[in-house]
This record gives structure tokens, C-alpha cells and sequence, in this order.
């Protein structure tokens, strides 16, 4: 089977947590890396510098304009995936893991085999991990071993169509980055695994998300929906028993997946006092059961 080049576009913010861990597994996986920093202000750069060697082919910076803006960061994206010599490319953030669907195969692996069957995309499956009431830090250079529980979500199929072949033409990345479009695609019947490690504590959470993080013209447009509406002071963190654990990634379960975010990230209902239409229905309740009662008793 033919070695192809198989390069990951990643996009960062500062991700000094997530970003050499990014790298080490993509360079264990077999895949390159493109990396366009969001004008980080942390050590994200610095640590990702150290791949350059290994499996990191560039660095560019994006300018902030002090917005997470995703339209800018995908038309520049779109952009690369004509110009980055590959064969392969993959739509990739920090925080997520591709991984291969197969036992003892690495993701560039089961993309060439892919290739070789004759298609030119490649779905990945989500599986969501996530901090529990029993472990709910993993902020530390470890929490890939730390962080075992997980839930698949799959609001729909497919759900991660990004990893895609070189195209002669321009490429389209939709839905968020998630779905990439061209002219003659042709999904693998195969999904791939994708292991996304959205949160390490509550307290990242608090730092990560917020409607202050995103481009305004964005939200306003419906883009970040429940990033934007959380309020990291109210997530109620699952226990390990609501969700799986992970062995091996092979052995991910993605049966009976999550579709709605909000079942993934759950947030607790205030405690102060009931809507005035509930308050008022209960009243009446009560003033009926009382004359029914008196009736009874008359």
C-alpha cells in the first residue's frame, strides 16, 4: 500500500494544555500538522515549536480582532487545502484525538485504506469525554490517562465528515467545520473514532467557554449556541456510573449515543422561586380542594 501525506489543519487559542499531546498523537498516528495560532497569549507556540522537527510542517498566526471568529479561521483553512502539499488533509482542534476504528492500525493507516477502496472522505465517530463528580479535575499534563469517562454523541449522521482527499477544485467547510463538501464526494462506509476531551475541570470549563469568547455577527447568527449560553458556575457534572469507560480505542461503545448537547453537558436548575403561573395554579389547586371539602363535610 502506497505511504500518502496525510496533514492535520489545526486551529489554537491557547491550548498549551491540549497542544503537545495534540501533536505527540498525531506523530504516533502517522499524520503532519499545520498549525494556525489564534494570537495565542499563552505557551501554546512555544510548546508546539518542539514538533517542528518531528511531524509539525508550519506555523502561521491568525489575528484575534479579540473574537473567537470560526468563519475567518475555516475560509483560511479552506485556503490552505489547496496550497499544503498532501494527500490527505483533516480538520482537527486541539482538543480532539483521531484515532482508527481497527485494532492495532493507526489513523493514516486506515485512511489509506480508504484511499485505496476509492473514496475520498472519511466520517469519525464522537466520543465525548468528560470530568465526573467522582474525578473532576484532570487539568495536569496526564489527563489523557486520567480522564477515562465518556459518552458517543452523534446528533447526526455523518457527524464528522472532515478528514477528506486532496481536491483539484475548492473544498467547502460546513456546519461549523463539521461536514466538508466538494463536487463527486465519496464517504467511506467506514466511520473512524474521534476521542474529544471538551473539558478538563469545571473551572477550564469557566475559562473555554462564555459569550464574551465569540465573534458577535456569529452568534448572532446561531453559531456557538450552547458555548455561549453556559454558565460554568451551574454545570452539573455526570457520575462515573452515567458513562463508559474507556480500555481501548477500539472498544469504544458507540451505541445508544447522546443527539442533544445539553444531555452531555447538564446544567442545574435554579432554586428560586417557581414562575408566577405555576405559583398561581397551585393556589387554585388548593382553594378547590378546600371548598370540595366543605361540600363534603356540610
Amino acid at each position: 500500500m502506497p505511504s500518502l501525506k496525510i496533514v492535520a489543519i489545526l486551529q489554537a487559542y491557547n491550548e498549551q494544555r491540549f497542544i503537545g499531546a495534540c501533536l505527540d498523537h498525531l506523530a504516533e498516528q502517522g499524520i503532519s500538522a499545520y498549525l494556525i495560532d489564534n494570537e495565542s497569549t499563552d505557551d501554546t507556540v512555544a510548546i508546539a515549536e518542539r514538533s517542528l522537527a518531528r511531524n509539525l510542517i508550519g506555523i502561521e498566526s491568525l489575528p484575534r480582532d479579540g473574537h473567537f471568529a470560526l468563519r475567518t479561521q475555516l475560509a483560511r483553512k479552506e485556503q490552505l487545502a489547496q496550497s499544503l502539499d498532501a494527500d490527505w488533509l483533516i480538520h482537527l482542534d486541539a482538543d480532539e484525538f483521531r484515532v482508527s476504528s481497527e485494532p492495532r492500525a493507526t489513523l493514516a493507516q486506515s485512511i489509506a485504506e480508504a484511499d485505496e477502496a476509492g473514496f475520498n472522505a472519511v466520517n469519525f465517530i464522537e466520543f465525548v469525554f468528560m470530568p465526573t463528580r467522582e474525578a473532576p479535575d484532570h487539568e495536569h499534563p496526564d489527563f489523557v490517562q486520567s480522564m477515562r469517562s465518556y459518552y458517543p454523541y452523534l446528533p447526526r449522521f455523518p457527524h464528522r465528515l472532515n478528514a477528506w482527499k486532496r481536491q483539484d477544485g475548492p473544498i467547502e467547510l460546513a456546519a461549523g467545520g463539521h461536514l466538508v463538501r466538494f463536487p463527486g464526494l465519496s464517504m467511506s462506509p467506514r466511520s473512524m473514532y474521534s476521542r474529544h476531551y471538551l473539558f478538563l475541570s469545571v473551572a477550564h470549563a469557566a475559562r473555554k467557554f462564555g459569550p464574551d469568547r465569540y465573534a458577535p455577527e456569529e452568534v448572532a447568527h446561531g453559531w456557538h449556541r450552547w458555548r455561549v449560553q453556559l454558565n460554568p458556575a451551574k454545570i452539573a457534572l455526570h457520575s462515573e456510573r452515567d458513562l463508559r469507560s474507556y480500555t481501548a480505542d477500539h472498544l469504544l461503545d458507540a451505541s445508544d449515543p447522546f443527539t442533544e448537547m445539553d444531555q452531555l453537558v447538564r446544567i442545574r436548575r435554579s432554586r428560586g422561586r417557581s414562575p408566577a403561573w405555576l405559583r398561581r395554579a397551585i393556589r387554585g389547586g388548593r382553594s378547590r380542594t378546600r371548598r370540595l371539602r366543605r361540600a363534603i363535610t356540610s
